[in-house]
């Protein structure tokens, strides 16, 4: 067993084991026996990133294959039976975080081309001036970049704000967190953000400067 996969180590002895007993089932055994057949025994915390069936039972195999162990114990369905719940939430909120995107993606796409349809004019005067297409195309494109990757910001600290609501309020949530892969999506949002409205705002412009007059009314 590795050093990072416990947080705390609790020594329990036999005495305070007994005492234990004692408390939680108001039961003295040392009454009726000569010996306490408690063992000393140790109390180990699991680190968060370690807490799933596959990781806890091989630190339960490591642990039992040490000199001087007796007995290796824990609740083997309840780790199961939360691992399992964790799954069927991660999947919920997956799919709720894809119908976000998309829908995210649609009201950008439309809020470029309705922005782009009031300044229809600006671009044909603009052609008019003789302003070739890559300088016009220019400030609507920087415009579109800055508030793209700004909204990607935006909604990564938003789910982060999510993800932690829900970390502080289901138990065992944090186990299914990879911080590594978390931030490899915000940073993801952030360029498809930028990426998404200013290839929109591309098509929007292009559109317009290919018009003529006529069809622009």
């Amino acid at each position: 067993m590795k050093r990072e996969e416990g947080t705390s180590l609790l020594f329990i002895s036999q005495e305070e084991a007994a005492a234990s007993f004692l408390e939680d089932t108001g039961e003295d055994f040392t009454k009726f026996l000569d010996d306490n057949p408690l063992r000393d025994s140790y109390t180990l915390a699991i680190a968060e990133e370690y807490q799933t069936s596959e990781e806890i039972q091989e630190i339960v195999t490591a642990i039992r294959d040490m000199d001087g162990v007796f007995e290796v114990t824990y609740m083997s369905d309840l780790v199961e039976s939360i691992n399992e719940n964790l799954l069927k939430v991660s999947l919920v909120m997956g799919g709720f975080i894809a119908i976000l995107i998309i829908t995210v993606i649609m009201l950008i796409n439309n809020t470029i081309r309705l922005a782009l349809f009031s300044q229809r004019f600006l671009i044909r005067s603009m052609q008019l001036v003789g302003a070739t297409r890559g300088f016009i195309r220019k400030p609507f494109l920087s415009r579109a970049f800055f508030f793209g990757a700004l909204s990607g910001i935006l909604a990564s600290a938003i789910l982060y704000g999510i993800i932690e609501y829900t970390k502080a309020n289901i138990d065992g949530f944090a186990m299914l967190q990879n911080y590594e892969l978390l931030y490899y999506l915000f940073g993801g949002l952030v360029l498809a953000g930028a990426m998404l409205s200013v290839f929109s705002t591309l098509r929007a412009v292009n559109k317009y400067l290919n018009m003529s007059l006529d069809e622009l009314y």
